[in-house]
């Protein structure tokens, strides 16, 4: 790898540890354009592009979501029964998200992907927090819930904070409970997706040298260690800065990455 491949994947992984440690969103919405940016200038076969940088992104959730569960245990905050009961429908989910990913060429991959981002941007520029207005279900209704999180955020390589924090603030979970016990969910699905990913890009045709199925393995080894070093830096600003108003601006970052992956699909 040449010198400006390692500072573009090092700049990268510290806007995305960054962002995730001052708004609480996992790195997968930040990650994956520019990823897929990196990886068309560098010549990565256009069918394999943005399935690559899914992969990628999901593999980083693996090492980086370890700090953060560190994090919120040690303040008492995780809800462990809670996430006992998701875990379970998230690694059968995160498995079949990336197989479902494999089923689409890059195009739809990359519509779908720009969905997602939009109504993610939609949903932290209004910031209206769901009202409560149930319980959580059984734990047949968990693992259904926890089967959607999982094929969703392994199709499009997030953490699934997205949907996890606002299901649990709607069943009456403390939003502070629902951000941590969601980051201890990053990692079965980052787990989970990473094997699949693993699985079921093993012997594609056309994979860069280096690459463990769907992930690239130098790609994925910077990213994490700038990511891990600035999510904690994220998270002290948090608390010094108005964190709403950054959200606004981050979620015309969010608009203008999702731009840029619907100009993928469509070219």
């Amino acid at each position: 790898m040449d010198v400006s491949l390692i500072l573009a994947l090092l700049a990268m992984g510290a806007f995305g540890g960054f962002a995730a440690g001052l708004l609480g969103i996992g790195g997968g919405m930040v990650l994956v354009p520019f990823i897929t940016m990196i990886f068309t200038a560098r010549g990565i076969a256009p069918e394999l592009v943005v399935h690559m940088a899914i992969a990628t992104s999901l593999g980083t959730i693996l090492f980086t979501s370890l700090s953060s569960v560190r994090a919120h245990h040690q303040h008492g905050a995780v809800l462990w029964p809670v996430v006992k009961l998701l875990a379970p429908g998230i690694l059968v989910g995160s498995w079949i998200g990336p197989w479902i990913g494999k089923q689409m060429n890059t195009s739809l991959l990359a519509f779908f992907f720009g969905c997602f981002v939009a109504f993610s941007a939609t949903q932290m520029l209004i910031g209206k927090k769901p009202a409560a207005a149930r319980e959580l279900p059984q734990a047949p209704g968990m693992f259904a819930m926890g089967g959607f999180i999982g094929i969703l955020s392994g199709l499009v390589g997030a953490g699934g904070g997205f949907i996890s924090v606002p299901f649990m603030t709607r069943c009456n979970v403390r939003i502070h409970n629902a951000v941590a016990t969601s980051a201890a969910l990053g990692f079965p699905i980052a787990l989970s997706g990473t094997l699949s990913n693993i699985y079921f890009g093993w012997g594609e045709p056309g994979l860069p040298a280096y690459s463990l199925g769907f992930i690239y393995l130098p790609a994925l080894a910077i990213i994490v260690l700038a990511s891990v070093t600035m999510a904690p830096l994220g998270a002290r600003t948090a608390h010094k800065m108005p964190v709403r108003q950054l959200q606004k601006v981050f979620a015309v970052i969010l608009y203008a990455l999702a731009g840029y992956m619907f100009w993928k699909a469509f070219n």
